[in-house]
């Protein structure tokens, strides 16, 4: 054990001798690490916030809705303006069979929620229980709606959080409570704290959310329907039944089935494939960045201990004159290359983890942190692999060179 303290004594003091260039390479081996570590947390912190903007709305699900016709058909003139029914409800729901959920969507802009003395701006939103497949809340407190509200037209309410909020200032419990809207009173049965930016007709977190039935006869709407929001079955892309329920929908409205505007239909898969190539992509990107600064940073640290070996030719030879082994020269040269790069190396992970720790800090808001910036414990535990590998590497050539230093040769060099 006494030979092992002298040897890394040894070793450190000559690190020390060479201060400059020990720190110089170090430094490009920290900031490889550090780039690699840091790109890793950043990109997966990233990805969360993205993903968390579509966070519980069903990714194999579409959005169908009708625009001003932009081709003529059935003796109609183009630009003409239709709208859908309830009834393209139920067509959807016979006749496209790959469909698991059908689920229509009513919408109201401008509205005030108030209770008491206080008031807020809300969006009405007239929606059917199964809505939450397409969508899922996250209640609070109470409930969501159900079938019973919808059959019996009920005047009750899931309020958004941010409703609830100008509206309870106090916090508590609000359902039984009784609020107005577009003077109609809604008891309050539930608060809904969906964080997603993904939303249908309004944001989640503004909405006064009604039965459909109710909200049919408090404006007076009939049977019309602003949105169809569907899902589709497992195993069924949507991309292979978009023109089936474009067709079915257009025909019963006299409209061109190959309208593809008149007849939106707005594929969320598309947008969450997109996002999965992108971030594929940018993972890639930063393994290549990453690992490209780490080689040339390991480069440095070959060149450094090359320099060193040859400032140090006389001291090897004469410990190889005293007896030192090829085997003694080979691990203190690669034992040197190690420390360099593994000091290094550490310090740029524990660094990189400051800095995504505090990213992390910043982006959390009552207590939720928002995203993660932090990498994985196998992700670090491979950097610190690949760390001893590239030091192994860094040190084998200067190693191999020093190895072959012979006493006599060292004696003329001096």
């Amino acid at each position: 054990m006494k030979f092992d303290i002298d040897r890394l004594r040894e070793i450190l003091d000559t690190l020390s001798r060479n201060k400059s260039r020990s720190f110089l390479t170090g430094f490009g081996v920290f900031w490889g690490v550090f780039m690699l570590v840091a790109l890793l947390g950043g990109g997966q912190g990233l990805r969360e916030l993205l993903q968390n903007n579509f966070e519980g709305f069903a990714t194999n699900s579409a959005i169908i809705f009708a625009q001003p016709t932009t081709k003529p058909y059935a003796g109609f003139r183009k630009d003409r303006k239709w709208s859908m029914v309830y009834a393209d409800v139920e067509r959807l729901k016979h006749q496209v069979p790959e469909l698991e959920t059908v689920s229509p969507v009513l919408s109201h802009w401008g509205g005030n929620a108030i209770y008491g003395d206080r008031k807020t701006n809300c969006t009405m939103k007239g929606l059917l229980p199964d809505y939450r497949n397409v969508e899922t809340p996250q209640i609070y407190y109470g409930r969501y709606l159900n079938e019973m509200d919808v059959m019996q037209s009920r005047k009750v309410c899931v309020i958004g959080k941010r409703v609830y909020k100008e509206l309870f200032p106090g916090g508590g419990d609000p359902c039984g409570r009784r609020i107005c809207v577009d003077n109609i009173y809604y008891d309050v049965v539930g608060v809904d704290y969906s964080a997603g930016n993904m939303n249908i007709n309004g944001r989640n977190e503004t909405s006064v959310i009604v039965p459909l039935t109710m909200m049919q006869k408090a404006y007076n709407l009939g049977d019309s329907v602003h949105l169809i929001c569907v899902t589709a079955k497992p195993g069924v892309t949507m991309n292979s039944i978009t023109q089936k329920m474009r067709t079915v929908i257009a025909q019963a409205h006299k409209v061109d089935p190959t309208d593809e505007k008149a007849v939106t239909v707005f594929n969320t898969e598309v947008l969450f494939g997109m996002l999965d190539n992108l971030f594929s992509g940018v993972n890639f990107l930063v393994l290549l960045v990453g690992i490209g600064t780490l080689l040339a940073g390991a480069i440095g640290v070959s060149n450094i201990m090359m320099v060193t070996v040859r400032e140090r030719t006389t001291e090897i030879g004469i410990r190889r004159a005293i007896g030192a082994t090829p085997k003694n020269i080979l691990g203190q040269v690669i034992a040197e290359s190690m420390i360099l790069t593994a000091v290094a190396g550490m310090g740029g992970i524990m660094f990189a983890v400051v800095v995504l720790e505090m990213l992390e800090l910043g982006n959390t808001a009552d207590g939720i942190v928002a995203a993660h910036f932090q990498v994985r414990f196998w992700t670090a535990a491979g950097a610190t692999a690949l760390l001893a590998l590239l030091g192994v590497l860094a040190g084998l050539a200067p190693a191999m060179r020093a190895m072959g230093i012979k006493p006599v040769d060292a004696m003329r060099d001096e």
